[in-house]
């Protein structure tokens, strides 16, 4: 069975070198160039992966992420001509899994497309939550746990409501206690492949993690090394 792409793109020109690009490739391509159409076409069909512009007429790209992940899962790559860190960032925390910017090469959108269906597909499905499970996949620091099995992440027995990257970017260091990861390491453990000059939205993203955690229980978690990048030290330093 192909892999099915829905394409969401109101720049007809761009829409149709990228269908046939695709369609090249071996992916069945659908599309459209409305907001509002490509919501409710995600919603009542399967998906295996949607290309969506921010920028559409009907409803915004953003919005569209937001109500259809609310309803189903599927990876979601935004294409935009807008390139500002905060910009990424919103639409990363939003729930999309890559973003690119206008304008791309071809090759590089096709390879994050291959990354994207291949994280995806070998997600683990959540476990019910009456299924005992043992400490595999179970990350600690103090009285912080991360249950990577059940995407879960708790401090002292409260929740914390992290987005996918903020929990990517937490495990990461969970793994690595003790070693400092610089920034280029960290972009690209979390996102996969290199984001050249892009550093700066790890800087976003462990501050949101210090809101969320460190500020919010009073306690000293996630430490800088001047020049050089991050570190959880081990629960004894």
């Amino acid at each position: 069975m192909n892999t099915r792409i829905l394409l969401v793109e109101d720049e007809e020109k761009l829409a149709r070198f990228l269908e046939l690009e695709l369609m090249h490739e071996g992916y069945q391509v659908e599309k459209s160039g409305n907001g509002r159409e490509a919501l409710s076409l995600a919603l009542a069909n399967h998906y295996d992966l949607i290309l969506l512009d921010i920028m559409l007429p009907g409803l915004n790209g953003l919005e569209v992420l937001r109500r259809l992940l609310k309803e189903k899962e599927v990876p979601v790559i935004l294409l935009t001509a807008r390139d500002a860190v905060m910009d990424k960032v919103s639409g990363l925390d939003a729930g999309a899994v890559d973003y690119i910017t206008k304008p791309f090469a071809i090759e590089e959108l096709l390879a994050r497309i291959r990354v994207a269906l291949k994280l995806h597909a070998v997600r683990p499905a959540a476990p019910n939550a009456e299924t005992p499970h043992d400490e595999e996949g179970v990350l600690r620091w103090q009285e912080l746990v991360l249950d990577d099995r059940r995407h879960d992440v708790r401090y002292a027995g409260h929740e914390i409501t992290l987005t996918n990257r903020e929990f990517l970017m937490l495990k990461t260091l969970l793994e690595n206690k003790n070693i400092v990861l610089s920034r280029d390491t960290l972009l690209n453990k979390v996102c996969g492949y290199e984001y050249a000059g892009e550093t700066n939205v790890v800087d976003v993203y462990i501050r949101y993690l210090r809101s969320k955690i460190d500020d919010a229980f009073g306690i000293r978690m996630i430490r800088t090394v001047r020049g050089v990048g991050y570190v959880i030290k081990s629960d004894e330093d």
